[in-house]
Order: C-alpha cells, then sequence, then structure tokens
C-alpha cells in the first residue's frame, strides 16, 4: 500500500506527468487532492498497471477527489520552451486548476515545484504575477519516483496517462499511418518507419530527434 501523505497536512496535492519521451502530442500533467480516508488497494504507479486497470481506476479517483485536474502541453509549445520545462509548466496548469487550493504539493521526480516560473513564452498559456506568486508561496518537494511512493502522485499519474492516451487515440483518426492508437507516440520502430516514410506531421515535435542518425529524413521540418 503506497503511503497516503508526505505532509500530514490537509489537502496535499500530488502531481505528475506522462509522454515525456514520445515524439508526438503532447505532455500531459494532472495534479490530485486525496481525501485524508482515501484508499485504494489497486493505485500504484501507471506504468505497473495495464491499461485496463487505468482507465478503471481513473474514475474510482475522480469520484472521490477532493479535487482534480489534468493539462495538456502541446508539441509547438514544448518545441520552444523544452520538453523539461514543459512537463513543469503542465504540472503548474494543473495545480492552478484545482477548485481547492493545495496546502502542500509533492512532486514526482527531482525538480522543485517552483523552478523555471514564469517563462517567457509565446504560446501556450501566460502566468500572471499572482499565479507566480501563488505557486512560489506553497510549500512544496519532490520526490524521486514518488508515484511508486504516494497515492497522490499515483493518482496523478493515472489521470495524466489516462488523458493523454486518449488525445493520442482521437489524433490517430487524423494520421492513422503512425499507429498512435498503440504507440502513443512513443519512439517505437513501427513509429520511426512511419516517420521515414511519410515524413513528420504538425503533432511532431519537431525538436526532437525524430529518426536515427544514419537514417536521412527528407522532409523539411
Amino acid at each position: 500500500m503506497l503511503k497516503k501523505s508526505y505532509s500530514n497536512l490537509i489537502y496535499e496535492c500530488g502531481t505528475d506527468e506522462a509522454g515525456r519521451g514520445c515524439l508526438a502530442g503532447p505532455v500531459t500533467a494532472a495534479a490530485v487532492i486525496l481525501p485524508e480516508d482515501f484508499e485504494l488497494e489497486l493505485l500504484n504507479d501507471s506504468k505497473k498497471l495495464s491499461e485496463k486497470t487505468r482507465f478503471g481506476l481513473r474514475p474510482l479517483i475522480e469520484k472521490v477527489a477532493v479535487s482534480f485536474s489534468y493539462s495538456h502541453i502541446h508539441n509547438e509549445e514544448i518545441d520552444e520552451i523544452n520538453i523539461l520545462n514543459a512537463s513543469m509548466k503542465g504540472m503548474h496548469e494543473s495545480i492552478l486548476k484545482l477548485q481547492t487550493q493545495p496546502s502542500f504539493i509533492i512532486v514526482d521526480g527531482n525538480r522543485a515545484l517552483n523552478a523555471k516560473l514564469g517563462l517567457k513564452n509565446t504560446l501556450g498559456k501566460r502566468f500572471t504575477s499572482d499565479e507566480i506568486e501563488l505557486l512560489k508561496n506553497i510549500p512544496n518537494q519532490s520526490i524521486i519516483k514518488g508515484d511508486a511512493k504516494f497515492l497522490s502522485i499515483a493518482a496523478a499519474s493515472i489521470l495524466a496517462k489516462t488523458y493523454r492516451d486518449e488525445f493520442m487515440d482521437k489524433i490517430h483518426e487524423e494520421y492513422p499511418m503512425y499507429n498512435w492508437k498503440k504507440n502513443k507516440g512513443y519512439p517505437t520502430k513501427d513509429h520511426r518507419a512511419a516517420i521515414a516514410k511519410y515524413g513528420p506531421c504538425k503533432y511532431h515535435r519537431k525538436s526532437f530527434r525524430l529518426l536515427p542518425e544514419q537514417l536521412c529524413l527528407d522532409f523539411e521540418l
């Protein structure tokens, strides 16, 4: 059973992201505040669960959560601010969308929540000074492999993963040749073979190495 809380404060929020290593589509972040008496034995790091289990757990999490939210940071913005900043910005946006303000935030990974606030991006949401101040003033702690240690981060990982997968399934219908319904935009052999054959599309991350160096991409990025 994962731990319920890091800080023992009411309204502790867990946050995580999905899709950081993909060649196409958004990076998706989620934030979740769980009630103090929350228990769900199956809940774990989304990477350790089957797709069926993840989608089965999502409505259970959302039904009982004090508050939850998710945010997509799309490929154009990823190309502008880089994937690490985009991942963090997605978590920032998700926290700001919560209907209940967190008293403490635990973040999956090794970067503090308030890193890279107020980026001078031209795409996507730009934070107001009040939003930046709010994010700076909520105490937080980054936890390596936190999605396998704390319930709220695990819950956020499931929401981020499932909402991103749904997005990739949707754009698969527009570009079925990349087989995103199966690979979700990750750099699988079939995905890269499709890029080599058809070239990249509007959902690909142009700042990423879409093909190995030994393959030549004749299409303009």
